[in-house]
């Protein structure tokens, strides 16, 4: 229950970083502060809540660029304009990647994402 709280999480956040970059380019990133500044907490949010999930269900998910949503947690952690290159990358490609996935996971273990279903067996 409580992964399917933080799937649902990550899958808004991740839909919100879709809908703000929408047509930006990266210079427009770097100059429109308000998007800017909305981009990198979502980012923050889905790095945060990623690196929370239990790590049997890490394991079970090896195609999440788990080292990379890391490591966009490390650099939003300082001050823009540092980490604005990794929230930029993460914007172009890791966000839809890991939304894809999810996609993928969900489809082949739908109790993951279930608020009503025990945990998974990978969760022991």
């Amino acid at each position: 229950m409580i992964t399917a709280a933080m799937f649902k999480m990550i899958e808004e956040a991740g839909e919100g970083v879709l809908v703000l970059a929408d047509g930006l380019d990266e210079p427009d990133f770097a100059r429109s502060r308000l998007t800017r500044t909305e981009l990198r907490r979502q980012l923050a949010l889905m790095a945060g809540t990623l690196g929370a999930l239990p790590d049997a269900l890490r394991r079970a998910m090896p195609e999440i660029a788990w080292d990379g949503w890391r490591q966009v947690g490390i650099d939003l952690g300082a001050a823009p304009p540092a980490g604005d290159g990794t929230a930029w990358f993460a914007v172009r490609s890791l966000v839809p990647a890991t939304l894809a996935w999810l996609r993928v996971y969900r489809k082949a273990d739908p109790a993951w994402f279930e608020f009503t279903s025990p945990p998974p067996s990978t969760m022991h």
